[in-house]
């Protein structure tokens, strides 16, 4: 008896056109979705804000290794670098030797900071003390650093200057020339910074177009999160 046609087997072509289905809107959407995210991602970090691990102890207690800090690229502006700006620059040919073109190792450190499994190569953070034009030097009799001759308030640092324990253990006093800038960490005792750099070619100053731009905030630890203050006075 033929079969009825409730009861028929689905031809061959049939079931095909059913695995050729196209997927479900939701899928595409999603995609899309996900896909335009990563683009204007990429273009934020790229561009605007960045996000930063710390990987140092030098700028304890005002960072603390392992926290992640907000970094805005349109840095300097108009109004210059500002003596007390905590810093993210790429220290690669002063702080580190310079390595050249790309490598294997550095692109799979470059990606590991995209993703946030580590920090980005060669890249520091540190608190300018000197802009272009600043006579720098340490210490005065109070055991102050002074910046053109006047001393300068650093209460970010974890002790109190005195003169028994001053600004910095290294006697020193640096032109700042133009286009660069002298940095220092604010745990001075576990901090390699320009007063190290001072007989590097660049005299340990920094060049400003190695900056990446001005760390504002810390992001992560989420119950740590906070702005970071700048400026010297």
């Amino acid at each position: 008896m033929p079969a009825s046609p409730e009861t028929a087997e689905p031809s061959s072509e049939s079931r095909g056109s059913r695995l050729l289905k196209p997927p479900r809107r939701w899928v595409v959407v999603t995609g899309v979705v996900i896909i335009l995210a990563l683009i204007i991602s990429t273009l934020l970090r790229v561009s605007t804000v960045d996000l930063y691990a710390v990987n140092q102890e030098s700028m304890h207690p005002t960072l603390r290794d392992g926290e992640r800090i907000a970094v805005v690229k349109n840095y300097p502006d108009e109004g210059g670098v500002q003596r007390g700006d905590i810093v993210v620059f790429d220290g690669e040919g002063s702080f580190t030797p310079y390595q050249g073109g790309p490598s294997l190792t550095r692109t799979l450190e470059t990606m590991g900071h995209w993703i946030g499994l580590g920090p980005a190569p060669h890249v520091y953070v540190k608190r300018v003390i000197g802009a272009e034009g600043d006579l720098v030097s340490c210490c005065d009799d109070s055991g102050q650093l002074t910046v053109n001759g006047e001393p300068i308030v650093e209460g970010y640092l974890p002790e109190q200057v005195s003169p028994e324990q001053p600004a910095s253990d290294l006697t020193f006093e640096a032109l700042v020339p133009e286009g660069r800038i002298w940095v220092m960490g604010d745990n001075r005792g576990e901090s390699v910074d320009s007063r190290d750099l001072l007989g590097a070619p660049g005299g340990g100053m920094i060049s400003e177009d190695r900056i990446i731009g001005l760390a504002t905030s810390v992001v992560w630890p989420w119950e740590d999160r906070r702005d970071l203050e700048g400026g010297l006075r």
